[in-house]
Formats: C-alpha cells, sequence, structure tokens
C-alpha cells in the first residue's frame, strides 16, 4: 500500500473544505486580525 492510496481511503472529518478560493481566506483572516486590533486599541487595552 502506498501512501498516496492510504490517504485517499480517509474518511472526511468535517474539517475545512478545499473547494474553496484560497484568496477568500487570506482576506478574511486579515480582516479578523484589522478587527481584533482596532477592538483592543479602542478598550486601551494596549
Amino acid at each position: 500500500m502506498t501512501a498516496h492510496s492510504a490517504t485517499a481511503t480517509r474518511v472526511r472529518t468535517g474539517g475545512p473544505r478545499d473547494d474553496r478560493p484560497e484568496i477568500l481566506e487570506h482576506v478574511l483572516g486579515w480582516v479578523l486580525v484589522v478587527v481584533t486590533a482596532m477592538l483592543v486599541t479602542r478598550l486601551g487595552l494596549l
């Protein structure tokens, strides 16, 4: 059994899907970073 055939038979466990555009994931990540930084700054935690 090769490594490829072993990974091809794995069952999906509900993790992130690969059909979403990668750029969307990066943009949403940066939006989260900016919103968190704004919140921290507004609350005076920094």
